[in-house]
């Protein structure tokens, strides 16, 4: 049976989601409007009974099973979020489920998912990445007979998360004119882009993908949907390496723009967030400010971002720290070759080292022979600009140094 998958779909789904789905506030953002230059408004799905927009989707692809199908059960794939919408629906209708999620999902996630799902689901953790869970996931649901919930490759999910877009005019003091959407499969910034090109077609939808997991972008550039060679899970909420068949037919032919945001820029967003808006969210969730930020004065007000998810694992800041350092130009890395004698720290110290550069890392990686080096030197500046005073400071030492750039195999190695 063919599914309807409209701007009159979603309005019905609307009505499915009463009660379920919260009508989840519009927030301005002062810190983001002085930055961008017009009102930017942040969409808080954070704010969801599963701490995602993900909800939306599982539970009216789910509600909408036959009772032959129910009794079957659900199989899902998910980075987290959709395992949760699936896992709250499940529980919520009395339907059996097993979520699989790739290693890689975070420890704050899978205990969310079996404390929402109560005894109506199974957690299995199968592969390293979204789609090689995905593949266990469709084994799985072939041997059993399960129906298989598509987190973005399904009318029904993209329908149910194309019910935020209505939200946004229902909410919004002033009509907004731009919706930048975070973009992992698809699923999200395609419902929307169905109801707003339908109901409001001036509106400028920009889709935000993390630059590690660019597959939206990939698949535009080739001209259908493509597996990425390589993957950069740490946006886990968004690291798809193949979107969907589905989306991507509607984000090429109804969405506007997509841009890759770097991982670094991400962090330094979700720490934003969280000091300026006293905002907790996962890396996914930031992805739609950043590139708002990055964006700048090229958007047309008032801004609306989605801030698609909150789902963190509080043990992941230490990281998010570091590769926000690292993207804006803060924290550097050091090789540094101490010649066995009397003063050469010293040397470093007084002579290469100035004010506003504080060491933060000294690890000696000959961990046989401390008296001579290499050491590993981590070093965090007070400002980005102070790079260029301290590399030249370098060269003019005696003491062999070289640095370590990020992209660099070698930065993986050592850190």
């Amino acid at each position: 049976m063919e599914l309807d998958i409209d701007a009159d779909a979603i309005e019905r789904a609307c009505l499915t989601l009463q009660g379920v789905a919260r009508k989840t506030v519009l927030e301005k953002s002062d810190r983001l409007t002085a930055k961008v230059g017009v009102p930017v408004l942040l969409k808080r799905e954070d704010t969801q009974p599963v701490r995602s927009y993900k909800i939306r989707g599982a539970y009216n692809l789910v509600s909408s099973l036959s009772t032959s199908e129910r009794d079957l059960g659900v199989v899902c794939a998910s980075a987290g979020n959709h395992a949760q919408g699936i896992a709250y629906s499940c529980n919520r209708l009395g339907i059996k489920g097993k979520v699989f999620l790739p290693a890689t999902t975070p420890r704050q996630k899978r205990q969310r998912i079996g404390e929402i799902g109560g005894g109506w689901i199974e957690i299995v953790i199968a592969g390293h990445t979204y789609d090689e869970a995905s593949v266990a996931a469709h084994l799985d649901a072939v041997r059993s007979g399960a129906v298989y919930a598509h987190p973005f490759d399904d009318p029904r999910t993209i329908v149910g998360q194309g019910t935020i877009a209505p939200e946004l005019f229902d909410e919004a003091w002033e009509p907004p004119k731009t919706v930048i959407v975070p973009v992992g499969g698809g699923g999200l910034i395609s419902g929307i882009a169905i109801w707003l090109k339908s109901r409001h077609p001036a509106v400028r939808i920009i889709g935000a993908e993390p630059a590690g997991a660019a597959s939206m972008g990939a698949a535009l550039a080739l001209g259908a949907p493509v597996a990425l060679e390589s993957l950069d899970s740490f946006v886990d909420g968004a690291a798809v390496g193949r979107v969907g068949d589905i989306t991507f037919a509607i984000v090429r032919d109804l969405v506007d723009e997509i841009i890759s945001v770097p991982e670094g820029a991400v962090c330094s967003e979700m720490l934003e967030l969280y000091q300026s808006e006293g905002i907790i969210v996962e890396p996914a969730g930031a992805l739609a400010s950043a590139a708002a930020k990055s964006l700048g004065g090229s958007l047309e007000g008032p801004v609306v971002c989605i801030v698609s998810g909150g789902n963190n694992d509080v043990s992941r800041y230490a990281e998010i720290l570091e590769r926000s350092l690292l993207h804006e130009g803060l924290r550097h890395y050091f090789l540094v070759s101490f010649p066995q004698e009397p003063g050469a720290l010293r040397t470093f110290l007084e002579e290469v080292l100035s004010e506003g550069e504080d060491i933060v890392v000294f690890d000696y990686i000959k961990k046989n022979n401390r008296e001579t080096g290499p050491a590993l030197v981590g070093l965090d500046l007070e400002s980005a600009d102070l790079i260029s005073g301290l590399l030249e400071r370098m060269a003019a030492s005696p003491l062999a140094i070289e640095q370590v750039p990020p992209g660099s195999p070698l930065f993986s190695f050592l850190l």
